[in-house]
């Protein structure tokens, strides 16, 4: 539409130029001429508008092929997921690029409720392509895997093929058991459990992300059915207001998360952090879950016993947690 008015005021221009010198141009005017140049410039306002409105069309279809392409790659999750409650939003940096690197996903294995948040580097159909691949591996893999060490091993060896000289995907693996919640991170931001205070669950050893020769350690850590666990990618962490300030992850966002109802909380959250940024100049996602009661104890599928892997695991909130 502004194209379109741009235009219409050249052509009203040019009929402004064809005026004066009508008007002051004296007997060397010849009007043949005038009415010649403004049909010129008539038609070839015309013609360029419309081909501005072909080129405004095919933009608009190649959104929505871009569009539904993002949503068969990032399947939207349930609102519950085995004895998992869940709440996920996603944001783009930008309005006009629906394709971008961010991805989550999340299936139910025989050792509890697997799922996955990533961010590829750099944005784009490149990123999202590698989004694709570490999806397709996870919905390959994750239901079979012993373990989520050996799962983030089987998605690096089939992203690695994919890779250029400087690609690389974060990860963050986690899966909800009775009690608890075991992770494996690979250069991704550590998730927050939100409780009696908020808390980043930081990986035992820092790994670096798929691509780049991961070597993750899982961090187990107790979840009860009263606390919550986010998941998110940088777009939160890394949020900066007018003066290059990073968004707080304070006593303020564990307020807003532990509102009722997981579809208050991150509305909530959201609030927060636009009015710290304005906007986002990174995309968003955010996984929200918490465990709920399961009735029929036929459902409850334990995990691997606590000394089956040779860590502790400690109640909910301690403050000493061990690996």
């Amino acid at each position: 539409m502004r194209s379109q008015r741009g235009w219409f005021l050249l052509f009203l221009l040019v009929e402004v130029v064809v005026a004066l010198f009508a008007t002051f141009g004296g007997a060397d005017f010849d009007p043949l001429t005038g009415l010649l140049v403004l049909a010129a410039a008539g038609g070839w306002t015309l013609v360029t508008i419309r081909a501005q409105r072909e080129q405004e069309n095919e933009l608009v279809r190649v959104r929505q092929i871009a569009e539904l392409a993002q949503q068969a790659v990032v399947r939207p999750l349930p609102p519950r997921l085995g004895g998992v409650s869940l709440a996920v939003h996603t944001r783009s940096a930008n309005d006009q690029s629906l394709v971008g690197g961010d991805l989550h996903d999340a299936l139910v294995a025989p050792s509890g409720v697997r799922v996955i948040v990533g961010d590829a580097k750099g944005k784009g159909m490149e990123a999202a392509h590698l989004s694709a691949v570490v999806l397709a591996a996870f919905r390959r893999h994750a239901a079979a895997a012993p373990d989520l060490v050996t799962l983030a091993g089987a998605l690096d060896a089939e992203l690695f093929p994919h890779l250029g000289e400087e690609d690389f995907v974060t990860v963050l693996l986690a899966e909800f058991a009775p009690g608890e919640v075991r992770l494996v991170n690979c250069g991704h931001p550590a998730p927050l459990r939100i409780g009696h205070r908020l808390e980043a669950l930081e990986p035992p050893e820092p790994s670096p992300p798929l691509g780049l020769g991961p070597d993750p350690r899982m961090r187990r850590a107790g979840l009860g059915l009263s606390q919550r666990l986010l998941l998110y990618t940088d777009g939160l962490s890394e949020a900066r207001d007018a003066d290059g300030v990073e968004f707080p992850l304070d006593h303020h966002v564990r307020h807003a998360l532990a509102a009722p109802g997981l579809d208050h909380a991150l509305p909530n959250l959201l609030d927060l952090l636009d009015e710290h940024a304005g906007d986002l100049r990174d995309d968003l996602t955010l996984v929200l879950a918490q465990p709920v009661p399961v009735p029929d104890p036929a459902e409850r599928v334990p995990g691997p016993a606590p000394g089956d892997l040779g860590v502790t695991v400690l109640p909910a909130d301690s403050g000493n947690e061990r690996p």
